[in-house]
């Protein structure tokens, strides 16, 4: 396709193994840009694999936790340009503020470590190699404007996306590097499932009649798939979107959160 300028654009998708990460990073290629991508499980290098033979170019793939600065210096040392950074790494977990079970505060503080100090540490080692006309898109969520209950960590954690997002727009806006965040609604991955049916467990309800609950709150019906979402970060990533920066946009089918 052409028009969007991303044609040979040097892209970086994090959490890239499966769900919106591997949408993103179908995308990019699907545009003619040249991507890489980095998870922390290993299936990760198969992926990159499969996308590299699908797409018949090279796609670097990292297995790397954000949260490990050796991981990181790893992956910076890769030289050249970096054009688009898509912080998508993410971990969604239930952390009821009621379970005293000690592994929950573990796990909220894992959370925060991932979806924040990550997301702030890949940018902070990714951010020599982005020069004007850069991009960096960030993966938020719809309860990054609202909440959920049970969700304690996650929640906070993409309301603190959506702060890092627009304090950076800020600080890189004069550097000609524009910072934006997506904010998904429900989307069929692993991770959204998983939580569905933490969530119908911990109400006490079926699960099918849960999902359905959520979705009638949508304006459009339907449970959206990763490629549904993907098109938004390729906009942010365009030359249609260069001015555009600072902002946190849902694409949510209309649920609307406050």
């Amino acid at each position: 396709m052409t028009g969007l300028g991303l044609a040979g654009k040097r892209v970086l998708v994090t959490g890239a193994s499966r769900g919106i990460g591997l949408g993103i990073a179908r995308a990019f290629l699907e545009h003619g840009a040249d991507v890489a991508i980095l998870a922390e499980d290993a299936a990760v290098v198969a992926v990159a694999a499969a996308l590299a033979a699908e797409f018949g170019r090279n796609v670097p793939g990292w297995r790397c936790d954000v949260t490990v600065p050796a991981d990181l210096a790893e992956v910076a040392a890769d030289p050249g340009r970096l054009d688009v950074l898509i912080n998508n790494a993410g971990l969604e977990r239930l952390t009821p503020i009621d379970d005293a079970d000690p592994a929950t505060d573990l796990l909220f503080a894992r959370i925060l470590a991932v979806n924040v100090t990550g997301m702030w540490a890949v940018t902070r080692a990714l951010l020599p190699r982005l020069g004007a006309g850069g991009r960096i898109v960030n993966t938020a969520s719809v309860w990054g404007k609202s909440a959920a209950p049970g969700f304690a960590a996650y929640v906070a954690s993409k309301h603190a996306v959506i702060g890092l997002t627009r304090t950076l727009a800020k600080e890189l806006g004069p550097r000609g590097i524009t910072v934006n965040a997506v904010c998904p609604g429900w989307v069929r991955t692993e991770a959204s499932l998983r939580s569905l049916s933490r969530m119908a467990v911990r109400a006490g309800r079926d699960e099918a009649a849960l999902l359905d609950e959520i979705l009638a709150a949508q304006a459009l019906p339907g449970l959206m798939a990763p490629a549904d979402v993907a098109g938004l970060y390729v906009y942010l990533a365009s030359d249609l979107a260069a001015n555009v920066t600072g902002q946190a946009i849902g694409i949510d089918r209309g649920e609307f959160p406050g």
